[in-house]
């Protein structure tokens, strides 16, 4: 372990930021506005939002400061997780702990106080599903980890939706089961470029078990579940039809990026990091519609 020379104030500050990964947690955001736009039919209230926002930023800055603890042996070995705080000892595994425990628990205060029940529940749950289910159970285990613990990432918007309704809908579960297909993609894209880095810590991503085909195969499996759950979220909620047309044609953009990812291609790797870039554009893009077509 690497320690820092002096851990003065802002330091410390910083290291209990960088234990939230504010940076992953935007992306989960992204998709919590627009669920409550979608269940309100409408701009919900700024006090719901602002504290359903806040609550989401702090239960997912929670489970990814507990991920850093239970990883924090798997973190060393890689040189893109090597600066974390608990590698560098910024802050230690104790200090982590007591943080990731409080700054859950304000979450589900302000869930509790000032959304619904419901919502409270999903985030717990949530929580719950990316440490227990995903960090403990599946991380180390299997190729299929972030298919079924990218759940985890998939639930603020249900959390989104419930606080706005205290129930779910068929809508609701269709742009749930877009970013669950979603999810897939995006990560194998990033595992792709830092394979090397997920074989020395011993974490089988599919990357780095499976071959160039198999990864290719799968990527492209839920790609296209996650355009059909994008046409299934917009016939749902009943949008309007020009927003149908636009989401065939980022569907389209996404698999034409897809194409690039070719088991004999020279820039596999080059390939890969434009699929992860153009995932989150995807994602960022279907959202901000999503929020248009509703309010217009």
């Amino acid at each position: 372990m690497t320690k820092p020379l002096s851990v003065t104030p802002r330091v410390l500050i910083r290291g209990y930021l960088d234990l939230m990964k504010l940076r992953v947690v935007e992306l989960l955001l992204v998709s919590t506005l627009p669920a409550m736009v979608l269940a309100q039919k409408g701009l919900p209230s700024f006090g719901l939002t602002a504290a359903t926002i806040i609550g989401g930023t702090l239960a997912a800055g929670s489970a990814n400061a507990y991920n850093m603890v239970i990883e924090s042996d798997l973190d060393r070995l890689m040189a893109r997780t090597s600066k974390r705080p608990l590698v560098t000892g910024v802050l230690n595994n104790n200090q982590a702990l007591v943080f990731s425990t409080l700054v859950g628990a304000l979450a589900l205060a302000i869930f509790w106080f000032f959304t619904t029940p419901l919502a409270t529940l999903l985030t717990l749950i949530a929580i719950a599903f990316y440490v227990l289910i995903y960090t403990m159970a599946l991380k180390r285990r299997t190729a299929q980890n972030i298919v079924w613990g990218g759940a985890a990432g998939c639930m603020p918007v249900f959390i989104g939706w419930a606080a706005v309704t205290d129930s779910l809908s068929w809508s609701a579960l269709a742009f749930f089961l877009v970013i669950f297909f979603w999810t897939p993609p995006h990560f194998w894209a990033l595992a792709i470029k830092y394979k090397e880095d997920y074989a020395a810590a011993g974490i089988p991503m599919l990357p780095v078990v499976a071959t160039k085909s198999n990864v290719q195969r799968q990527m492209w499996f839920h790609t296209i579940a996650m355009i059909i759950s994008s046409i299934a979220l917009i016939e749902t909620a009943k949008l309007p039809v020009w927003s149908l047309i636009i989401t065939i044609a980022l569907g389209l953009v996404f698999a034409r990026a897809m194409t690039g990812l070719r088991e004999s291609s020279d820039n596999y790797e080059k390939a890969a990091g434009k699929i992860f870039q153009w995932s989150i554009s995807y994602l960022s893009l279907f959202s901000a519609l999503l929020v248009v077509a509703q309010l217009l």
